[in-house]
């Protein structure tokens, strides 16, 4: 197995799985709280397939990866009609937590599984065995699910710290907001791409996103460390 397919096969798998399990879990927590939208389109199914969104998943991914710019992409959302929740103004707020959360739960598994395989192995393996890719696979799982969390609480509409931010508001000024959202495709590709292609020192990814990000991947590593040291 060559280097570029090892890495290639070792970031594809964990990011998909990363990707469903976050949408899915807005609609299990959607469907929980009176919303039965996303079970009705057939979208709490864990079929990849389903959740494919060609601009977000592929080609824009693909067009940032090949002039070298910050790669950033998105799923087909999970619908969520807030007018059928039990509560919308608080069912909105956990549907959109459940996605980020989730991550945070898979990279702690994440964490645990690399512990025992390094405790196992003796340390992390750096072959090209099964078990180093297993590991890299692992470290990959640990980065995609506490970006993907992370990035995903950005307060820019369309995700999922947008509607944190409407929920936490006055309702007048979460009526304001709100407005953002019509817009919010437009918003967030001149805010994460456009801007820090004109001005460096202004990306919101390595300011905000990238610190926040390293903290926590330290603490989750940390966590693998304890575990292969505690057996």
């Amino acid at each position: 197995m060559s280097e570029t397919i090892f890495q290639a096969a070792a970031l594809i798998l964990p990011l998909i799985f990363a990707i469903v399990f976050h949408e899915v879990a807005h609609g299990w927590v959607a469907r929980a709280l009176g919303d039965p939208t996303a079970h009705e389109a057939n979208r709490l199914s864990l079929n990849p397939l389903r959740h494919v969104d060609p601009m977000g998943t592929i080609i824009l991914p693909g067009f940032l990866a090949l002039v070298k710019g910050p790669v950033i992409g998105w799923a087909k959302p999970v619908p969520v009609n807030k007018y059928r929740l039990r509560n919308p103004r608080f069912g909105m707020m956990a549907v959109a937590a459940a996605g980020p959360a989730t991550n945070f739960v898979l990279a702690a598994i994440g964490a645990v599984l690399l512990g025992l395989l390094a405790a196992k192995h003796g340390g992390v393996p750096q072959d090209q065995s099964l078990a180093a890719f297993v590991a890299t696979a692992l470290i990959y799982f640990l980065q995609v699910n506490v970006f993907l969390a992370l990035f995903n609480l950005l307060p820019i509409p369309p995700f999922d710290g947008s509607h944190l931010v409407e929920g936490l508001l006055p309702r007048a000024a979460a009526k304001r907001y709100a407005r953002l959202r019509p817009y919010g495709l437009g918003l967030m590709i001149a805010l994460l791409i456009v801007l820090p292609w004109a001005v460096p020192g202004l990306s919101i990814i390595q300011r905000f996103v990238l610190p926040p990000v390293n903290w926590m991947l330290g603490n989750y590593f940390a966590l693998a460390d304890a575990v292969a040291g505690g057996i």
